[in-house]
């Protein structure tokens, strides 16, 4: 039995004692039985760890022949890197932390050489500046998604993490604290480009725009304009809108997407309150005419009707014409409290949905039911027009899960047992990227039957990316990631990492599939495995995978076209890649380890072109994008950069209570 108070014990020091208990609901000795280090957690060490060093452009030496293709761009990787990190047997998920950029700019020079510079920068978030400022936080002021999801966590200790964050950010009111928290996002998932503006997302919050080569913050951005930006006459803010709820109505996802021709804005916004989902899309500032937009008015914090519960949704499909929204039986909703369930809470009897509608008017919803499945991210999205011999259809390419298991592996938590589900939802665990064809005829919802929908290939794949002049279209190619293991659910005590990098050829796939059609929503095109693609090695193989060397394990790769490509998959994939020979005998990253970029020819998927040797490592992250020269070049501008706040006047009585209640959570 845990005892909270001994009898030597002051007042202050038992209240300690209960926090800490409260804040690691597994006890000690139950962790010593199971032989299990829980208060470690594998996504806190390792290349994992966080990194607190922060550089500015800094020369980096490389071997190889840096493409002239990258003079003038930059990659830029997002990620969650704590900087409250002190207490290392917090309970901890892969995707907590403040964000943190990392990337590298090849620079021309005068003479004609490429110089590669390697910069990372911490997002200047509210979260992040309190942080920054408070001397006495051990762990990051949001709760762990670790925490959210375990089964294990007793109400008392959800409870008690959810009020310690609504104690910090009234705290953070406080004039001394130096920086008030008024949103709730760390912007640590992606990034993305949109007219002029490169943003930083996190679907708890609206985008944070940064600079670029820089990677300086500038400021929220609200649809309209940046903080910090230079206003004009028709900066009038668009997400979240007013009233008591407009802080969460702003939230927006972290994979909003923009159009290769029309230069939209494309995103939804996920709330815990009805109608739960709403839609905006964003139009340039000058490439539309008046009498355009007029003729089409855009939507913005629109409503989508038809669903009727608050999910976790993190990814969308969009095509030229037509936006998917996915309602999967993966609930977030805090009320799951109170029916004694997680907040995040997956049902594996009920039915998965995608909504297709015409991407200025979601009032015209067509619903498609299918079996229960997750879906984290898209691939692509595209339509395919009628024909003589063939209906309209919108498709989609998508990894597709059949479990949770990646969002508890990624806490370093068990995957708990989960309903019985009737046969016909029965199907082996799996982490695939599929094929849905889904028909645009003019009848309502009671003909909305998937066409087609099954797995290309058998072997687990996320983390997926097409060239991005193909995107929205009928792309060949997609690249991504894999694994020599069937799934991406890292068994207990170990985390998942990337030893292969993919590409396939989905077009071949899908003709495949269409001339002898799989089984539909269980069934495979291709049912090889990573090792028995690999021993073929043919460079005809619609799959062809890149094998990292032993030791070695790579992040999501990023597709750069060569200039002037001659066909699609004509260009590169960019990766931060670790050798983990760096790690020491405990599993931590020695002092001086470093991380490197490979620059990978994309048509071959075996020669690495070059390779930048950084002057430090990058933990493995999320996602990343490439920026080309004229986005750096053609960036809005800015008044300033946001920047911590100082403190403010003398320390008084009130002050003095915020850091010893700082003190006393953690």
């Amino acid at each position: 039995m845990t005892t909270f108070f001994n009898p030597g014990d002051s007042v202050d020091r038992g209240a300690w004692k209960f926090a800490t208990y409260l804040r690691n609901p597994m006890p000690r000795q139950a962790a010593i039985w199971l032989k299990l280090d829980l208060f470690v957690s594998w996504y806190l060490s390792g290349n994992f760890a966080p990194i607190q060093s922060s550089l500015p452009l800094t020369r980096c030496s490389y071997t190889g022949v840096i493409p002239p293709d990258l003079a003038g761009g930059q990659y830029v990787r997002n990620g969650g890197n704590p900087l409250a990190n002190s207490d290392s047997e917090r309970t901890a998920h892969w995707f907590d932390g403040d964000g943190m950029l990392s990337g590298v700019l090849f620079r021309s020079c005068n003479d004609g050489s490429i110089v590669p510079e390697f910069v990372n920068q911490y997002l200047e978030t509210d979260v992040y500046r309190y942080t920054k400022r408070s001397k006495h936080l051990t762990r990051p002021v949001l709760p762990s998604i670790a925490s959210l999801v375990n089964p294990a966590s007793s109400l008392l200790h959800i409870v008690f993490e959810i009020l310690r964050t609504v104690l910090l950010v009234v705290l953070s009111r406080f004039r001394s604290a130096g920086a008030t928290i008024k949103k709730i996002s760390v912007a640590n998932t992606s990034v993305v480009f949109h007219d002029g503006r490169a943003l930083a997302t996190c679907e708890s919050g609206p985008p944070l725009r940064f600079t670029l080569p820089s990677l300086e913050t500038v400021g929220w951005f609200d649809g309209a304009k940046a903080e910090n930006e230079i206003p004009t006459a028709s900066s009038k803010g668009t997400f979240g809108g007013h009233g008591p709820l407009s802080w969460m109505r702003e939230w927006t996802t972290a994979h909003p997407r923009v159009d290769p021709l029309t230069n939209e804005l494309i995103s939804y916004h996920s709330t815990f309150v009805a109608p739960y989902v709403r839609y905006s899309v964003i139009q340039p500032r000058h490439t539309k005419s008046l009498e355009a937009r007029k003729a089409k008015p855009s939507p913005i914090n629109r409503p989508i009707p038809g669903i009727s519960s608050p999910k976790m949704m993190h990814d969308f499909g969009v095509s030229l014409a037509h936006t998917v929204i996915l309602d999967l039986p993966l609930s977030l909703d805090p009320m799951n409290l109170l029916r004694g369930t997680p907040s995040v809470s997956y049902d594996s009897t009920a039915r998965s949905r995608f909504g297709v509608f015409p991407r200025h008017n979601p009032d015209l919803i067509k619903w498609f039911e299918t079996n229960p499945c997750i879906i984290f991210h898209t691939a692509n999205c595209w339509e395919e027009p009628a024909t003589l011999k063939r209906d309209a259809a919108l498709h989609l390419l998508a990894c597709r899960l059949t479990s949770p298991s990646m969002i508890f592996s990624a806490g370093n938590l068990p995957t708990p047992a989960v309903r019985p589900v009737p046969p016909e939802y029965a199907e082996e665990e799996q982490c695939r990227l599929y094929y849905l064809s889904f028909p645009l005829g003019d009848g309502g919802n009671h003909d909305a039957v998937i066409k087609h929908q099954w797995a290309l290939s058998a072997i687990a794949f996320e983390f997926p990316t097409v060239a991005p002049a193909a995107a929205m279209r009928n792309a060949r190619y997609v690249y991504g990631c894999t694994t020599g293991r069937d799934t991406y659910a890292a068994p207990l005590g170990k985390a998942a990492k990337i030893d292969y990098l993919a590409k396939m050829d989905v077009a071949t796939l899908i003709a495949r599939g269409e001339a002898d059609p799989p089984r539909e929503v269980t069934g495979c095109v291709d049912a090889r495995t990573v090792r028995e693609i690999m021993a073929r090695d043919d460079p005809r193989d619609p799959i062809r995978l890149f094998g990292m060397p032993e030791g070695w394990f790579a992040q999501e790769p990023r597709f750069v076209p060569r200039v002037g490509a001659r066909s699609e998959d004509d260009g590169f994939l960019l990766t931060y890649v670790f050798d983990e020979a760096q790690l020491d005998e405990t599993g931590a990253c020695r002092p001086d380890a470093v991380s490197e970029l490979w620059v990978i020819d994309a048509k071959s998927m075996r020669d690495v072109v070059a390779r930048v040797k950084l002057p430090q490592r990058v933990p493995y992250g999320l996602h990343g994008n490439w920026f080309g020269e004229e986005d750096i070049s053609g960036q809005i501008p800015y008044e300033k950069v946001r920047r911590r706040e100082g403190e403010k006047g003398q320390v008084g009585l009130l002050d003095k209570i915020r850091e010893t209640c700082e003190d006393l959570v953690g």
